[in-house]
């Protein structure tokens, strides 16, 4: 399988890539399907060990500048309950979860513009001279060159940009006019230039999406080599223009997650609170299929429920940090070691 998918992403036939992922995702047989998860989970064990990197999740906005289609915290769904924390709040909430054992935080939210350059680098320096082996990602939106390099400057150590699709059509028909492909892909390639470790990644069953689309992703995770992969299901949202529309199963988003582990051996990719959200055993499927990274919700509880990018999201249970004796124990069942510690990417050298 890996030497079918290189030899396709190295010739640019994106046809034939195209046909290969839409025979696993709609004609594999039961069995195709499991070889390719085993196959998948099996690379991911070869790399990690069988680990899987636990990240403490801090949702720090819902206010967002943006109007993208899709999201429940755009700018224009006047029925969102509004919040952000102080440096306070996400100084307390890293504390917790230091106490806990995390040792990456990641700092989530809408593309706030109360998060100005000299805000962000106070927080991340506090973080980090604070716990200062710890591991402190981010997941702002886009930013500009200098923003970027201020941010890795202060201490930030990862980036996480979704590019959501690499198809320019795709893209235009899911955001505003004011968002496109180019700028969502220079910004990527800036972190990559800057130092961070990257992670894109890109929403499975979103309206429009086709083989064709799908394959266009692919080509490009495959062209910048990211650190991180955020693959999850499209789940609708009730106040934007795709309210209504039918979620799918979790079957395409495994597939999927397993052939890009194969494409990227040494990714680290999340299973998703949203693949968790559509599917009960969302989270375990991940895992099966390759995934190596889960983000418990550190948030303060008063405001989890608010942070509603689709609809039915999890932010309880084992979603949250109230629930990780009862997730580690769940991990060791399945075979794998819960590691708390800053699971940095295979190719980075932590000292």
């Amino acid at each position: 399988m890996y030497n079918e998918l290189s030899k396709l992403l190295s010739t640019g036939d994106k046809n034939t890539l195209a046909e290969l992922i839409k025979h696993y995702c709609e004609n594999a047989s039961f069995e195709e399907r499991q070889n390719l998860a085993l196959h998948a989970e099996k690379i991911r064990n070869e790399v990690y060990g069988a680990r899987v990197f636990f990240r403490g999740l801090i949702e720090v906005s819902n206010y967002c500048k943006n109007d993208c289609y899709y999201c429940g915290i755009r700018k224009g769904n006047k029925n969102a309950i509004r919040y952000r924390l102080d440096e306070n709040q996400i100084l307390s909430s890293c504390a917790m979860g230091h106490k806990m054992g995390f040792r990456t935080f990641v700092l989530q939210g809408g593309e706030d513009a109360y998060f100005t350059d000299e805000r962000l680098c106070s927080i991340i320096y506090k973080i980090k001279n604070e716990f200062s082996d710890s591991a402190v990602t981010l997941s702002l939106g886009e930013r500009s060159f200098d923003s970027y390099k201020k941010l890795f400057g202060a201490g930030a150590d990862r980036y996480l940009l979704r590019h959501e699709t690499a198809n320019v059509k795709h893209y235009a028909r899911l955001h505003p006019p004011q968002l496109n492909f180019e700028n969502r892909k220079k910004c990527l390639y800036d972190l990559k230039e800057i130092g961070f470790q990257v992670g894109a990644g890109f929403m499975v069953n979103s309206p429009y999406q086709t083989y064709k689309t799908l394959a266009d992703d692919f080509m490009f995770l495959h062209n910048l080599q990211p650190h991180m992969v955020g693959i999850g299901p499209f789940i609708a949202h009730k106040d934007t223009r795709f309210a209504g529309v039918e979620n799918k199963s979790s079957d395409k988003t495994v597939v999927i997650l397993s052939l890009v582990r194969i494409m990227l051996s040494k990714a680290l990719i999340p299973a998703t609170t949203a693949l968790n959200s559509i599917d009960t055993k969302g989270r375990e499927k991940g895992l099966r299929a390759g995934a190596n990274v889960l983000m418990p919700n550190l948030t303060p509880t008063i405001y989890r429920d608010n942070y509603n990018l689709y609809d039915n999201k999890l932010s309880v249970g084992l979603e949250s940090v109230q629930g990780i004796e009862i997730l580690k124990k769940h991990i060791e069942e399945l075979g794998l070691i819960a590691d708390f510690s800053r699971g940095d990417h295979k190719d980075i050298n932590f000292i």
